[in-house]
């Protein structure tokens, strides 16, 4: 240990935390929804300089500092490069007619009293299916939302149901990243942590999707049909709705289960995309270049259009129009912008030890195992709060905590199953984590507009710590049993 460095106090580690907390507070009561085009930002840089300031005080160099804050940009960068990918998608995704193909044959299948209960079971088998909420969410979950904006049902609570299903998937699936990640932190292996992980995983899907089914009988569907054929003959209209348009999301899935990884996966999908729109909508093509007679310079524009800047198809009617348009890369700027800020924010807390100081007060509340597994789960979600990472949010406590459960004798599963429900799937529910603001720019749907409606991720964590006070299938490690 250095000597010249001192250790942080409690109350120095939570000055930065309290910054951020009023300058968000005033961001949202001051701009609302506007507060994540900037404001947010700032706020997190000016935490940031607090934060700064201290690990001054406490004796830490701007070199080290600098250095803290380079690694934890540097964890979120993969994250980065698929946001632009994802933008690059549903650009040309929606140029070719997939997305609206998507949306009218889900339009004609889907039930509006179904609908949000079939949305999260949707979601739900591609997450399990691809290991990625983020993949999901790109694809069916940007047709979902059309389709049930076209019902006229509130984007907000069908966000939720898709989100609610994708993370299912992040959780379960062998191939998500969280899923592994949980289990190697805590010491325990990947299939014992995904079948303990079924104990409170799926009682809170049950619980989810029964909401959202008792929901849909409480919608007013005579507007929805109404608003539904109108969508309907503007597709039919505007697109030529090819069933083959559909080969190549099936290619892009499929790429994914075979653990392409998600980055190239989405980027060919990008191009696929591209390549599907110059086959299959010569009309829209030369809508979006403007440019008549030269179909090789049109499609190259309008291609191009779609990847990098936002685009819409014009309609008579504006909410069909809203609904007919893509940001391409240049809509995902703001959120990384927002990411990176964050991250900022994280590596300074970080340099310091000012989150580890705060981490290790929580444990000392925890006296027995439900107090224990509600201090972990409390972690994770301070550290989605201020390191702005799901990553984080689950090495740094599962890390922390390992030495804690194994010597209160319980089994490795229970730690890493703790970080699951509690770390990976809250990430989504914060505006400035990389999840968060990801979610709420591929769908158009703020984080706080969705956030109440995301059962499943709010659900999660307090399911595991309802079972842990009530000592329901607690593994310990001097059970032969288990």
């Amino acid at each position: 240990m250095d000597l010249t460095k001192k250790q942080p106090s409690l109350l120095l580690a939570l000055i930065p935390i309290a910054v951020l907390i009023t300058l968000l507070t005033i961001n949202v009561l001051v701009l609302g929804s506007d507060a994540i085009s900037g404001a947010n930002q700032i706020a997190l840089l000016l935490a940031s300089g607090i934060a700064g300031i201290i690990s001054f005080r406490l004796g830490y160099s701007w070199e080290e500092i600098e250095g803290s804050i380079v690694k934890s940009i540097s964890s979120a960068m993969a994250a980065m490069l698929i946001l632009l990918a994802i933008g690059s998608l549903s650009g040309t995704w929606l140029l070719s007619g997939i997305v609206p193909a998507m949306i009218y044959y889900g339009l004609k299948i889907l039930n509006p009293t179904i609908f949000l209960f079939a949305a999260c079971v949707v979601s739900a088998i591609v997450s399990v299916a691809t290991g990625s909420s983020w993949s999901t969410v790109a694809t069916v979950g940007i047709a979902l939302l059309g389709i049930g904006k076209a019902m006229d049902i509130s984007e907000g609570v069908i966000a939720g149901a898709i989100i609610s299903g994708a993370y299912f998937g992040d959780k379960m699936s062998p191939l998500s990243d969280t899923t592994n990640l949980a289990p190697a932190m805590a010491g325990t292996d990947l299939f014992t942590h995904i079948k303990y992980m079924a104990i409170t995983t799926f009682p809170t899907l049950a619980i989810t999707l029964i909401i959202f089914f008792i929901w849909g009988f409480t919608l007013d569907t005579s507007q929805a049909t109404a608003d539904s054929s109108a969508v309907l003959l503007a597709l039919e209209d505007k697109f030529s709705l090819n069933p083959l348009l559909f080969i190549v999301p099936i290619l892009v899935i499929a790429m994914i289960v075979k653990k392409v990884p998600a980055l190239p996966a989405l980027l060919i999908g990008a191009l696929l995309g591209g390549i599907a729109a110059i086959i299959f909508q010569p009309q829209i093509i030369e809508q979006v270049s403007g440019v008549h007679g030269d179909y090789v310079k049109a499609s190259f524009i309008a291609v191009m259009n779609a990847m990098t800047t936002s685009i819409n198809i014009q309609t008579s009617d504006p909410m069909i129009s809203e609904l007919l348009s893509a940001k391409g890369m240049s809509g995902m700027l703001n959120t990384i912008w927002l990411i990176l800020c964050a991250m900022i924010f994280g590596g300074v807390m970080e340099s310091c030890g000012l989150l580890k100081v705060i981490a290790e007060q929580i444990i000392k509340f925890a006296h027995s195992t439900g107090s224990l597994v509600a201090s972990t789960a409390a972690t994770c979600i301070f550290f989605n709060f201020t390191a702005s990472d799901q990553y984080m949010a689950i090495a740094v406590p599962g890390r922390m905590y390992a030495d804690t459960y194994r010597k209160r004798g319980l089994k490795p599963e229970v730690l890493s199953r703790t970080l699951e429900d509690s770390g990976t799937v809250t990430s989504v529910l914060i505006p400035w984590n990389t999840c968060g603001a990801t979610q709420a720019n591929v769908l158009g749907v703020a984080t706080m507009v969705y956030a109440p409606y995301t059962f499943f991720c709010i659900i999660s964590p307090l399911m595991t710590i309802l079972q842990a006070y009530l000592n329901f299938k607690i593994r310990r490690l001097d059970d032969p049993k288990e």
